[in-house]
């Protein structure tokens, strides 16, 4: 006859037997996923595993207080890891609201518009536009086409001193356009 054993014995035998700590989370997945679904249904499943990886990391902090149930240490460990996600999740907002990006990042559009606010390369090519084009012509010679200063003088019809000044002058528009939209 074979008795079943307690969440405290669980825990208790994880540190050397893994599946100990399975049959923990098998006998109690289903309540803390409820627990949370109740709470924040779109982030249930995350959070439950996280709690459970918490649990994992924990266990030696387990105290049989509640006649060997572990349910009571768990939905304690929940509640901790619902409320750093619900602040964690305020900061982050907060930030994009600062930032002025869009706050559903879930959306393809939210991640489109992310990508053309913070994309480096997006950022440059809007700042390449910009520069006049005499200016942005010397920046393409010398930096994409990697064009030596007399190159460049020669194919803008300038002296290689002019071409020089163009380049230098761009380089530091663009610096400052660059910085200021980031």
């Amino acid at each position: 006859m074979t008795t079943e054993r307690s969440d405290s014995e669980l825990i208790r035998d994880a540190a050397a037997d893994a599946s100990a700590f399975g049959e923990l989370y098998d006998r109690h997945v289903r309540a803390v996923f409820g627990w949370f679904e109740r709470r924040l249904t779109w982030a249930a499943a995350d959070l439950t595993a996280e709690t459970f990886a918490r649990a994992w990391l924990w266990r030696d902090r387990f105290r049989d207080e509640r006649a060997g149930s572990a349910l009571p240490w768990l939905l304690g460990i929940a509640a901790n890891v619902l409320r750093e996600s619900v602040r964690r999740n305020r900061f982050e907002t907060r930030a994009r609201e600062r930032l002025g990006l869009p706050l559903d990042l879930a959306s393809e559009e939210g991640f489109a518009g992310v990508e053309a606010r913070l994309s480096p390369r997006q950022a440059l090519a809007r700042a390449l536009e910009r520069l006049p084009r005499e200016q942005r012509r010397a920046v393409e010679l010398r930096v994409l086409e990697e064009l030596s200063y007399g190159e460049v003088a020669r194919r803008l019809s300038i002296r290689p001193e002019a071409a020089r000044l163009r380049v230098s002058r761009a380089l530091r528009r663009l610096a400052v356009t660059v910085k200021e939209e980031s």
